[in-house]
């Protein structure tokens, strides 16, 4: 699945080497929900016309959002940007759009990924939980 679908010109281009492939793909919408100018995303406002303009993509399966919430030492800090993106997620449920089944809500890393489970989450990211903050060699 695709976790990070997030403009037409990459819709296009799933869906064309989908079709050359005969194949269909899921794919995340990945919403910069917080409107941070660092992150990648559609703003909350472009979603479901994104969705709408993508709606004859026979080949792409929209199966939810994807989000990463600003940085911050204090989860609570953005509980609030995690029950937004829920709240999007649950009003596209209700639209019944063909290409979409709003299965996935992937927010929540490893600083977070509590605060984003309790707001829905059902994907979480917790690489540095596991390995370890990254190691950047200078070269």
């Amino acid at each position: 699945m695709i976790h990070s679908l997030d403009r037409m010109s990459l819709a296009e281009e799933i869906q064309k080497r989908a079709e050359e492939h005969s194949i269909y793909v899921d794919a995340l919408i990945q919403v910069n929900i917080a409107e941070e100018d660092s992150k990648f995303g559609l703003r909350k406002d472009e979603v479901i016309p994104f969705i709408e303009s993508i709606k004859d993509f026979s080949r792409i399966r929209i199966k939810g959002l994807m989000t990463i919430a600003p940085y911050a030492e204090d989860p609570e800090e953005v509980r609030l940007v995690f029950r937004d993106l829920k709240n999007l997620f649950e009003n596209i449920k209700e639209l019944n759009f063909s290409n979409v089944d709003m299965k996935y809500l992937s927010m929540g890393m490893t600083n977070d990924y509590e605060v984003a489970l309790e707001e829905g989450a059902n994907i979480i990211r917790i690489g540095t939980g596991i390995f370890g903050k990254r190691i950047y060699k200078e070269e």
